[in-house]
């Protein structure tokens, strides 16, 4: 029996010794990942209800929220929100309150509210003018005539330009100006429940929409719309 013959035998014999029922590349039973398989022992994860650290109860306690009082935001608890997203907590090597790819910080906050549009600077935590006009009735039109954003007393997008994250991660930037968009909301969203507002993240919005609104470039991409306010 030549070679290619003794192979062609071979195949087939493993073929047919190949068990019933098995799933290439799982080692479970049935064919169930091996993480599926039934364990003995288990390991209670379950938290105390009380002594943790504040931040758990403000966790515990959040939830989106779409209807807001008309009560406007005082200055100090627009600050403290504007600074929760991108708050400068090391200002000797410019670290922010959030996590940063390569810590080079490629979003900006614009806050919307009865005063006009703001943008956010977090070396001087002051709000730069962009207009004195009104625009949330337009930014709720933007995002899909979702009626949160137009009620809220307050609305905080996030914007990031992909190009300053690229020079250093090229192709990924992307991704990762989105992950930090998601933890800037985040830290909005705690910040306003420990403040005892409410908010809630907008995702679905039409971006060349959000752009012009706000005066921006191609360059920079809207990730985040944030309405928040009293709880009604």
């Amino acid at each position: 029996m030549n070679k290619r013959s003794y192979a062609a035998v071979m195949f087939i014999l493993a073929v047919v010794a190949w068990p019933v029922g098995c799933t290439c590349g799982n080692d479970g039973a049935g064919g169930e990942p091996p993480g599926n398989a039934p364990s003995s022992e288990t390991v209670d994860l379950q938290t105390v209800e009380e002594g943790g650290p504040p931040i758990f109860d403000v966790m515990a306690a959040r939830r989106s929220v779409r209807s807001f009082a008309d009560t406007p935001l005082t200055e100090d608890e627009l600050a403290r929100l504007l600074w929760a997203g991108q708050g400068i907590t090391d200002p000797v090597r410019g670290y922010k309150a959030v996590p940063s790819a390569g810590a080079l910080y490629p979003i900006t906050l614009y806050l919307c509210d009865a005063s006009g549009v703001g943008r956010y600077e977090p070396e001087t935590e002051t709000l730069a003018v962009i207009s004195e006009s009104d625009l949330r009735d337009e930014l709720e039109t933007a995002a899909m005539g979702q009626s949160a954003v137009g009620d809220a007393p307050a609305v905080v997008v996030i914007v990031a330009k992909p190009a300053v994250t690229a020079a250093k991660y090229g192709g990924r930037a992307e991704r990762y100006c989105t992950l930090e968009a998601g933890h800037v909301a985040q830290n909005i969203l705690l910040a306003a429940f420990a403040l005892g507002l409410s908010g809630v993240t907008i995702g679905a919005f039409d971006d060349d929409s959000v752009r012009s609104l706000l005066d921006l470039d191609e360059e920079y991409l809207p990730l985040y719309i944030i309405p928040l306010g009293h709880p009604e």
